[in-house]
């Protein structure tokens, strides 16, 4: 019991610091829009989006319940057996983690959780303790889902803020009025991340307590405690992480106009919650991915770089698995080598997480710095450096061509009728002039 209570311990303390890893990896996910267009300056946006990820987190347990009583069968599993493999599925979605920060890849924390538990409970337990029914529903679909959906419904929103303000704005970086609309689209997405990816951590350490017996496996609901340690551990994340992701995110999106950025933040606030109402384990971070890429559709003139999209697209794909096979060969060594095992995993772990950070020392990126990279979103819409009109600007221009046309027909119809007037009058008077000019011929061969 004394080495199942050191397992849980290490287990909280691992999901804690997971928690904070994803909240300064998807600090970019609510931010780099608002920051990139001017509506809120760095600090200011972490800082907000800090505040709002500890207030989301209290809204809703529903994703919670998902991860606690959904993806993996925890009543037919011994607590001797299963909480080793949560703290190597822990071990895996944390290495995924820090090595895409220090890469600065806005990959999926979410995914990176979802597949460190699966690798490591497939290699644990087998098949049978994965209920992929519900690792279909509420994970799989949703991630081919939600960001096409995210697109669809910013691509939908551009249209709209562009049509209805075209005519009264003639600014040429257009709709100035968004950046302000900006700050409260923005701080949704980070409530709607506070709600969603808090409850991930949460759910893990549910998890870890029913296993043990600590709670009632009845009991769907995150103790207080665990609620308020995940909501201030992934603000604190959110708060002094990031950069990196912003860095990349944020330089890639300088293209995006006010506009623009506050259609995608409405989408992916708008996705994020309802999914979280549903107990959908969304990633953050493909949602916004989809809207900012849907936004970038709904511009004129706008075409998508197919080759980019699909390279964003295999990252997306790659994390499940990745996090999944560190999780196992986490899991492997506990395995052969039981509790020694979970010791040379922890040792590891740490190792690999001092070294990271240590590498990430090297290039260190700050509020100063953060907006030096192009995104792979923003470069996976290709915009013409003059879109081409629009249909109203176009009905004007015809308009002043056919105009024109009849203001020349009209100098042209004068210009003929003036010529007409001249040759008829030079006609009617050359015989005059030649009567005149007779007598004078006469009158000089008289005098000779």
């Amino acid at each position: 019991m004394e080495t199942a209570a050191l397992i849980v311990v290490l287990v909280i303390l691992l999901a804690l610091f997971f928690d904070f890893t994803n909240g300064f990896h998807d600090t970019a996910n609510a931010m780099a829009t608002p920051i990139a267009t001017g509506a809120l300056k760095p600090k200011t946006a972490v800082l907000l989006a800090a505040v709002l990820n500890l207030v989301g987190a209290f809204l809703s347990t529903e994703v919670s319940k998902t991860v606690s009583h959904g993806i993996i069968h925890e009543d037919g599993i011994k607590a001797d057996i299963f909480l080793p493999m949560i703290f190597a599925g822990l071990i895996g979605a944390i290495t995924w983690n820090m090595l895409t920060w220090l890469l600065g890849l806005p990959s999926s924390s979410s995914h990176a959780l979802f597949g460190g538990l699966i690798g490591a409970t497939l290699v644990g337990v087998g098949a049978s303790g994965i209920d992929f029914g519900m690792v279909l529903s509420k994970i799989i679909l949703p991630a081919l889902i939600a960001p096409v959906t995210a697109g669809i419904i910013a691509f939908a929103a551009t249209k709209i803020a562009y049509s209805i303000t075209r005519r009264y704005d003639n600014k040429p970086d257009g709709r100035d009025g968004f950046r302000w609309g900006q700050i409260f689209t923005s701080s949704l997405v980070a409530l709607a991340h506070g709600t969603n990816d808090a409850q991930k951590t949460m759910g893990v350490i549910t998890l870890a307590l029913i296993t043990v017996g600590w709670q009632s496996s009845t009991q769907a609901d995150p103790y207080l405690w665990v609620i308020i340690a995940c909501a201030v551990t992934i603000a604190l994340g959110t708060y002094l992480g990031g950069w990196r992701i912003i860095r990349t995110l944020g330089k890639g999106l300088t293209d995006v106009k006010p506009a623009q950025g506050f259609s995608a933040e409405s989408s992916t606030a708008a996705t994020i919650l309802a999914s979280s109402a549903f107990g959908f384990a969304l990633s953050t971070t493909q949602v916004a991915s989809g809207s900012v890429i849907g936004s970038g559709l709904g511009r004129r003139g706008s075409s998508v770089r197919w080759s980019t999209a699909g390279r964003i697209a295999i990252g997306w794909l790659l994390t499940l698995p990745a996090a999944g096979a560190v999780g196992a060969l986490a899991a492997l060594l506990i395995n052969w080598l039981g509790n020694w095992g979970i010791f040379i995993d922890a040792v590891l772990a740490l190792v690999v997480i001092i070294g990271l950070f240590l590498r990430s020392r090297r290039d260190a990126v700050t509020s100063a710095n953060a907006m030096s990279d192009v995104a792979e979103s923003g470069l996976a819409i290709e915009l013409p450096d003059t879109p081409p009109p629009t249909r109203r600007q176009q009905r004007i221009e015809r308009a002043k061509a056919e105009a024109k046309a009849r203001a020349l027909a009209r100098e042209k119809a004068k210009a003929e009728a003036k010529q007409k007037a001249a040759k008829k009058a030079r006609g009617k008077g050359a015989p005059s002039a030649a009567k005149v000019e007779e007598p004078e011929t006469t009158r000089s061969e008289e005098s000779k």
